[in-house]
């Protein structure tokens, strides 16, 4: 009977990080759509485009910061002591601001260099970066705390400042000032997480967090990078080889997918300790969980996608305004590079599991490569919608690489059941 009610408590236990998990990751992408929508509407397609690729980028020095920053501390500090993580918190956070400012003032001299349309919204985003990665580093603390409800408080915080920000950016109707609306909120909820955990970042704790942390800090900031990098490079070829307005039809089909990729989002906060468990307790099940993972995900993303496809042209005007006509050309194409994303997801979640770093780092820098590939190649044969299509083919031929790197994986484990060291 404690065997059967410890089963439950564990079952308990994981139900409710999945609904924590889910519960943020609603909060925080639905922010970032409702944001993309505002904007797409208030601003019109080519001015959209602009503050797509601020939003890119910040994505970029996101996953450098997590690499760095975050990550490690989810790793190695997750259910360990109050004090030991108030410590590792207050250093991976100032580490956090200590990357935001270091590569805000990059952004910000890229900014004043390139002038016209663009340079204004990457000044504005060099100014509120470090306010933007303090607030995601609290998310991360919190989630290592197994505190996720102080997570999805927070984003909540951010999402209520998010609404007179983004009224008095409207009202000034320029890119800058959306940005500069984006951060200012994102400043209020990163002040909100210093209340919320009663520490105060350590900035002059960064050099050594990241000295300690980088046997696994390196590998992880080149995982995170590669495939928000080639998002980035994709997005600045697009803009090169076809227009700016092009980056933003691609953002527009991105938002309709925004709810069902935030979804997939909150799981993955879970999919791989959940493989973990699968490995210890029915290691001849990997397999079949990782199938059936990336394959619902898969077909998912495919019901979706069909659901937008019935959208009226009237509801989708209504949500994206003049970004819609050229949006919704990128539907179908858009839909089957998800589903290929979501189903190759589901090996990756398993390689993780196996601990299989090498093959895990190799598969992912192949499937950057392919999406800068297709995305540019497809831009260079047709225009937008040739990219969009380069992207689908690109993330499905990715998705058969992380098959068999898992398939190869798992044959390794059969036949020597030493799991595979991860390599720092």
């Amino acid at each position: 009977m404690a065997t059967e009610g410890g089963k439950r408590t564990a079952k308990r236990a994981m139900v409710g990080r999945l609904s924590w998990g889910l519960a943020d990751q609603a909060a925080s992408s639905m922010t970032n759509f409702a944001v993309g929508l505002y904007v797409a509407r208030s601003l019109g397609l080519a001015a959209f485009g602009v503050f797509s690729l601020a939003w890119l980028t910040y994505g970029v020095v996101l996953n450098v910061s997590r690499g760095l920053a975050t990550d490690p501390l989810v790793v190695r500090f997750s259910g360990v002591p109050t004090a030991s993580w108030r410590s590792a918190a207050a250093r991976s956070s100032g580490a956090a601001l200590g990357i935001g400012t270091t590569l805000g003032a990059v952004c910000l001299l890229v900014g004043l260099s390139l002038g016209g349309r663009v340079g204004p919204a990457f000044v504005c985003l060099g100014v509120v970066m470090p306010a933007l990665l303090l607030q995601d580093a609290w998310r991360f603390a919190f989630f290592a705390a197994g505190a996720g409800q102080k997570a999805f408080a927070n984003d909540l915080v951010w999402g209520v400042a998010l609404v007179p920000a983004m009224v008095v950016a409207a009202r000034v109707g320029s890119v800058a000032a959306f940005v500069l609306a984006w951060g200012a909120s994102a400043t209020v909820a990163a002040v909100y997480g210093c209340l919320q955990s009663g520490i105060r970042p350590r900035v002059t704790g960064a050099r050594g967090w990241l000295r300690e942390q980088r046997d696994l800090g390196y590998r992880y900031l080149v995982e995170n990078v590669s495939l928000s990098g080639a998002s980035q490079l994709r997005a600045y070829g697009l803009g090169a080889i076809v227009g700016v307005g092009a980056v933003g039809a691609v953002r527009g089909a991105e938002l309709l997918l925004g709810p069902f990729l935030a979804l997939l989002m909150g799981l993955s906060l879970v999919t791989v300790a959940e493989a973990a468990r699968v490995l210890r307790q029915a290691p001849h099940q990997l397999n079949r969980f990782c199938l059936h993972l990336g394959g619902g995900q898969a077909v998912a993303a495919l019901l979706w996608g069909a659901a937008l496809l019935l959208m009226p042209d009237r509801v989708g005007e209504f949500v994206l305004g003049g970004v819609w006509s050229s949006a919704s050309e990128l539907i179908v194409p858009a839909t089957l590079g998800v589903a290929g994303a979501g189903l190759g997801s589901g090996a990756a979640a398993g390689l993780r599991a196996l601990a299989a770093a090498r093959r895990s780092l190799r598969s992912q820098l192949f499937a950057s490569a392919c999406y800068v590939i297709g995305g540019l190649g497809g831009a260079a044969v047709a225009g937008t919608v040739g990219s969009a299509w380069g992207v689908a083919a690109a993330t499905s031929i990715s998705s058969a690489v992380w098959w068999l790197q898992l398939r190869s994986a798992l044959r390794e484990r059969h036949h020597n059941p030493i799991p595979e060291v991860r390599t720092p």
